[in-house]
Formats: structure tokens, sequence, C-alpha cells
């Protein structure tokens, strides 16, 4: 069998142009909530209720979109907060100090979904807006 130049050009390219799609894919950039518009805005115990209600529907209105929740932090720790013992936020960043107990907040952040088994919403990528 005879090599030949142009087929052996042509698969190099093909392999390299393969390699860069699934590079660019894996290494793809991740999502900047803080830029996103949310879809809704709703407060932690009426989200609850939703996926209480209707898992499956809440589910696929809410899942791995931005949205902002609106609560009472009921519990505390330096890079994660819940609201009203029924949404559970997850924060890069250090919450600052000037939050407390029982400070009426809103959230902004990607919905990761519903856990059953500890019966709380889980949102990550959380910011605080007000």
């Amino acid at each position: 069998m005879k090599f030949n130049k142009k087929k052996g050009v042509l698969i190099f390219l093909l392999i390299l142009l393969l390699a860069i799609l699934v590079y660019n894919y894996i290494y793809q950039e991740h999502r900047n909530i803080s830029t996103e518009l949310p879809v809704t805005t709703i407060t932690a115990d009426k989200l609850f209720l939703n996926f209480k209600k209707d898992f499956s529907g809440s589910e696929n209105e809410y899942l791995d979109k931005t949205i902002i929740i609106n609560g009472s932090v009921s519990e505390l720790n330096t890079y994660d907060l819940t609201l009203d013992n029924m949404v559970f936020c997850n924060f890069k960043d250090r919450i600052p100090s000037t939050i407390k107990i029982n400070s009426n907040i809103e959230i902004k952040g990607r919905m990761l979904g519903y856990d059953e088994l500890l019966e709380i919403i889980k949102i990550d990528q959380s910011i605080i807006t007000k």
C-alpha cells in the first residue's frame, strides 16, 4: 500500500481538529452567575412549596437556571448559609460579616435541585444581591 501525502495531511488535520474540539468542550468557561439574568425572583418558602407540590415540574422550571431567592438566614457558616431552613446556598467567596442569623437577604444563584433525603433545595455560585 502506497502512502499518499495528501491523505496523511488530511488525516492529521482531522485529528487536530477533533483534539481542539474535545479540549474546548472539556475546558469550557464556567458560567458567570453574577452577569446572568435570573429566570425568576421567588421567596424561599414558595420555592420549597413548589418542589413539594410538583417535583418534576419545578425541576424542569428551575434546574440549572439562575434565580433570585428572598428569605431569612436560619443557618450561617463561612462559605454557605441556609434560608428559612429550606434553601441551602453555597458561596465561592466568604460570606460578609455583616450577614447575621435572621437577616432578611436576597441571593442570586444557580439552582442545583431538591435533595429529597435532606428535604432542602440546593443553590451554588451564590451571591448576595440585597
